[in-house]
């Protein structure tokens, strides 16, 4: 559509959510938890293993309802790889910097195609799991968080610049892409890139790019060095003497109108509560997790 640092969301061995026709028939079954992971209160997530995967079949059930536990197993441990994977190339910073490897890149990708072809929505361009937050931990360079990277990057040197995260707001047809960039560790602004989606199918949707707008950077003092602190507040009493509308145009950021000119089309592979993955006319894959619950997006 953070710097990873090891985020994973909670996955549990089966949802209070999951329902087939053959349930009743999982009477005799009893499970142990998956590998569990907790969020913290940033809405961020660290990856915790506080158990080994183990279920427990204490007597014989029918032959369907065995094949829907297995597969239904098969889907949390395939996502549990990817998100470890995740892990294991770097995190976000690693994606965006040009660090992951080429072993990396492979490895995430053949756990992106081993997940997507056990998605559980048929038709994700409806359901209601996709609206909400999220944040990206992968994605390729026709994407629109490829864009918001290459025009900080572009007029910003690495030295200065850190892209700290990504994340995606989607509702009601709209989209926001939302770089959080931080100059000389003490200087921290957003880029905004503002999108209109639209379906084309039960997998295919198509964006077009509305605005990009570079917020007006905020200033932790605690942060600054010493020997820029005196620079700070001689800039600070010039930005306060300016006239109003000069300083509210300062306080809006600045916009890049786009007009719709710029559109992709791409299509859902994978989507459920917790990860979502789209690939675009290229093949090329993006995956982002969930920074909130479906029922409270907004």
């Amino acid at each position: 559509m953070a710097s990873l640092q090891g985020s994973v969301p909670t996955i549990s061995a089966i949802r209070s959510s999951f329902s087939y026709s053959s349930s009743s028939s999982l009477t005799g079954v009893s499970f142990v938890r998956l590998p569990e992971y907790d969020r913290r209160s940033s809405g961020h997530r660290r990856i915790h293993r506080k158990m080994a995967s183990i279920a427990m079949v204490q007597q014989t059930v029918p032959g369907g309802a065995s094949a829907i536990y297995a597969k239904e197993m098969e889907r949390l441990s395939a996502k549990e790889s990817l998100l470890l994977a995740f892990k294991d190339t770097g995190g976000f910073e690693a994606l965006v910097t040009g660090k992951t490897t080429d072993l990396q890149r492979i490895e995430v990708n053949e756990r992106i195609t081993g997940l997507e072809r056990l998605n559980p929505t048929p038709r994700p361009t409806t359901s209601p799991f996709l609206e909400g937050r999220w944040n990206f931990e992968w994605f390729g360079s026709r994407s629109p968080a490829f864009s918001a990277a290459t025009i900080i990057f572009e007029r910003f040197p690495s030295t200065l610049a850190k892209l700290s995260k990504m994340d995606l707001h989607l509702k009601d047809g709209k989209a926001k892409v939302t770089a959080h960039l931080k100059l000389l560790n003490s200087i921290e602004s957003k880029f905004v890139l503002s999108t209109n989606v639209s379906i084309e199918g039960p997998l295919r949707m198509k964006e077009q790019f509305v605005e990009g707008i570079l917020e007006s950077p905020s200033v932790v003092e605690e942060t600054i060095p010493e020997q820029l602190k005196g620079a700070y507040s001689q800039s600070l009493t010039t930005i306060q003497q300016l006239p109003i509308p000069v300083k509210d145009a300062v306080a809006s950021g600045l916009r890049v109108p786009l007009g719709g000119t710029f559109q992709r089309l791409f299509m859902i592979s994978y989507l459920d509560e917790e990860i979502l993955i789209t690939r675009d006319t290229a093949g090329i894959p993006e995956a982002l997790t969930r920074l909130d619950s479906p029922s409270s997006s907004g």
